[in-house]
């Protein structure tokens, strides 16, 4: 027998055996489900015939607590061993992926190391079959070739030698094919997983994880971790593969999934990463857009208004109207604006109670700016409302003693007529007490902020020294006409959150220890001041890619201010410049498109050219479409996107082709690609990624701007293996 066959045998005899390890904690896992849903059972039963079902019967309620707590654990270790049995049914099917042999130093024996989606041991024995990828041992299956190795366990740094590296295919329980490998994880294995068709869900990389990836993924030390990663890089997946790995370590840093806030682009973004986690086996973590923090316009209005009127003046205002309220310098105004608000605005009045000086305006203006805690405004003028209160509830309580009093020395007939007065001149004198209160201890924020452009002396006052568009009579008119009419537009929805969340303060989110936000260049200063505001408590990993902006030009800098405003004490910042998702010629027909230098390194998965096709006029474009659908279709891929420009656009491409063929807009109501063919407005299709994708009209009428071209290179990098263009007249200048 030669080495292949020695280690083929027993690289069988070890797949079977794990097997049937796992096959033995299935069956444990499921008799002992089947007595804790009794358990369960009998537990809320003997609740219920045990204790009183009444509300008003006090002295039983300690009692049910107690029988509701213990219903409660039964019910908590029912759930975990459902949970763990899912994942044994997972794990079967791929019990791992990879494998290195490790002899520590100092004591020589080599010890084969079975890295998996999650830990595998014999409950019996207590032998460990499989490592969780995110055991500290496995990380040196990603980082290490053969030779000398260390890892970080929790007692310290382990030093030793990789005598041997291994990977595997297993599908269903059947090892394909392994081979030995060194420095990486083989290009094999990673060709072969970046070459299949795109799935509806985004899945996991953890037979494929980089080096650099893995460093990533593991770090723990840094409050602030900044990923500039090229299209296709990876970010997102090895942001949830981050949070998964930080709840494994959650262990020992009492993290769990509620600790834990995904800032996403969109709601779409949300639905397509939601079965990451899950299938890492760790519970899904919440998922908020920046559009559920504001009321107003949402993000992908403001696009669809830029887009539409591009060529304009009103564009041009639009868009610094836009920068401008994102800027660093307009939270200085805002913060200016504040303080201002403080001091000279707040209509401080003396209060009376029945004919007494409870507190004069004065006096409620130096509690007011005696805040050595830096207590939020709101909140001050509140404590100042209670001191008031509290000083009256005496009086009038004397008050109505007296009333009374002067109610029994009255005839019986009148008695009760009296009092139904006495008490209603007190309900209306109480409403009229607590109006005349808040006219000064609650704060108007939407007036607040009109104010800022209602007031030109008030604004130019409040802005000096502060650098200003040069539009920015145009951008005042121009607000001051939408708020009057009651529209808040998407800028000014972030500044009046601020302005809240600066004069009232947040609780909302004190639990919150871990945030993720992706697409992080989509972000102007002021959205990072009011992360800074909701989430005070937290570490943040930040990813995104300046080469996706779209209303301004994008660089490295965009990090300087995340930085400098969330100023985390250790920070650290990668970037990642190999793009795995397109193919090497989709990727140089990108590049080309960016027409400027960028340092990216494509995956050398070869795959036809990209295609540019000239349409005499749009029926004629449609049907080449439908056509290249159906072949795209023959040949076996599953998921196809046309991308436009524009929602109406899509509106309108899906009525024209409806008759020809199955076809769907992608919005935030549906997001299942399927085998459906998707329409997609190019800005909701940020992260995402399609086998085919079909760009719809790249004409020079339809993408001639900058922003346009932003645009463009959004709906390209989204394609995997095919991309095609289509134009009708003359083909966009970007297209070189």
């Amino acid at each position: 027998m030669n080495n292949f066959d020695e280690s083929q045998k027993e690289e069988l005899d070890y797949l079977e055996k794990t097997l049937s390890i796992i096959k033995k904690e299935i069956k444990k896992e499921e008799e002992a489900l089947n007595l804790k849903l009794g358990n369960v059972i009998s537990s809320r039963r003997e609740m219920w015939e045990n204790t009183s079902h009444g509300s008003e019967d006090f002295d039983k309620i300690p009692e049910m607590i107690a029988y509701l707590n213990e219903a409660d654990t039964k019910t908590r270790d029912y759930i975990g061993t459902e949970k763990r049995i899912d994942r044994y049914n997972r794990l079967i099917k791929v019990p791992y992926f990879g494998r290195f042999d490790f002899s520590e130093e100092g004591f020589g024996d080599r010890e084969k190391i079975y890295i998996g989606l999650c830990n595998l041991m014999d409950s019996e024995k207590e032998d460990i079959y499989v490592y969780d990828w995110r055991a500290p041992i496995s990380s040196i299956f990603y980082r290490n070739e053969l030779g000398k190795a260390f890892y970080k366990s929790p007692v310290g740094i382990v030093n030793g030698e990789v005598l041997l590296k291994r990977q595997y295919k297993i599908e269903d329980s059947k090892l394909k094919y392994f081979f030995d490998s060194s420095i990486k994880i083989n290009d094999e294995i990673l060709q072969e997983i970046l070459g299949r068709n795109s799935s509806p869900k985004m899945k996991s990389i953890v037979e494929t994880i980089q080096k650099e990836q893995d460093i990533i993924i593991r770090n723990t030390e840094s409050d602030l971790l900044i990923v500039q990663g090229a299209a296709g890089s990876g970010k997102t997946s090895i942001a949830l593969h981050r949070i998964a790995f930080l709840l494994y370590e959650g262990l020992n840093s009492k993290l769990s999934a509620n600790n834990v806030m995904i800032i996403s682009p969109n709601s779409i973004f949300s639905k397509y990463i939601s079965d990451v986690l899950p299938e890492l086996g760790e519970e899904n973590v919440e998922q908020l857009t920046f559009d559920d923090f504001v009321q107003g316009e949402k993000r992908q209005n403001q696009m669809e208004r830029l887009m539409e009127l591009q060529g304009s003046e009103e564009f041009v205002i639009k868009l610094e109207s836009i920068k401008f309220k994102g800027s660093s310098e307009f939270v200085e105004i805002i913060d200016r604006v504040i303080k201002y608000y403080e001091r000279k605005l707040i209509p401080f009045k003396d209060v009376y109670y029945n004919g007494k000086i409870i507190e004069t305006a004065q006096q409620l203006k130096d509690v007011f700016l005696n805040n050595k805690i830096n207590m939020p405004a709101a909140k001050r003028l509140k404590r100042l409302e209670n001191m008031i209160l509290n000083k009256i509830h005496p009086l009038r309580k004397k008050r109505l003693e007296a009333i009374e009093k002067v109610v029994e020395r009255t005839t019986e007939s009148h008695s009760l007529e009296i009092k139904s007065f006495s008490r209603l001149i007190a309900i209306k004198e109480a409403n009229k007490l607590m109006e005349y209160i808040h006219s000064f201890t609650e704060i108007d924020y939407m007036r607040l902020y009109k104010l800022i452009f209602k007031d030109k002396d008030l604004f130019f006052r409040l802005s000096k020294g502060i650098k200003l568009p040069d539009n920015i009579e145009k951008i005042i008119t121009e607000t001051n006409k939408n708020l009057n009419r009651g529209f808040i537009s998407y800028e000014d929805s972030a500044a009046l959150l601020y302005i809240k969340l600066k004069m009232a303060g947040n609780e909302d989110f004190g639990e919150i220890k871990q945030v993720v936000i992706d697409e992080a260049q989509d972000y102007y200063p002021i959205h990072y001041h009011i992360f800074n505001l909701l989430f005070r408590n937290a570490k943040y990993t930040v990813l995104g890619d300046f080469n996706q902006t779209l209303e301004r030009s994008g660089d490295d800098n965009i990090y300087d201010y995340v930085e400098r405003i969330l100023l985390k004490a250790k920070s650290f910042k990668v970037t990642l410049n190999k793009s795995y998702r397109s193919s090497f010629e989709i990727n140089a027909f990108n590049q080309r498109l960016l027409n400027k230098k960028q340092d990216i390194i494509s995956f050398e998965r070869h795959e036809a050219e990209p295609e540019v096709k000239f349409m005499e006029d749009l029926n004629q474009l449609d049907k080449s479409l439908c056509e290249d659908v159906r072949k795209f279709y023959q040949r076996g891929y599953k998921s196809i996107a046309i991308i436009c420009k524009t929602k109406e656009e899509a509106r309108d491409i899906q009525i024209r082709l409806k008759d020809s063929i199955d076809i769907k807009v992608l919005n935030d109501r549906n997001y299942e690609k399927k085998n459906s063919l998707l329409v997609v407005p190019s800005y909701l299709a940020k992260g995402l990624e399609f086998d085919v994708v079909l760009v719809y009209n790249v004409s020079k009428v339809n993408y001639k701007s900058d922003f346009d071209k932003r645009l463009l290179y959004i709906a390209c990098t989204r394609a995997l293996h095919q991309l095609t263009l289509y134009y009708t007249g003359e083909k966009s200048e970007f297209i070189l």
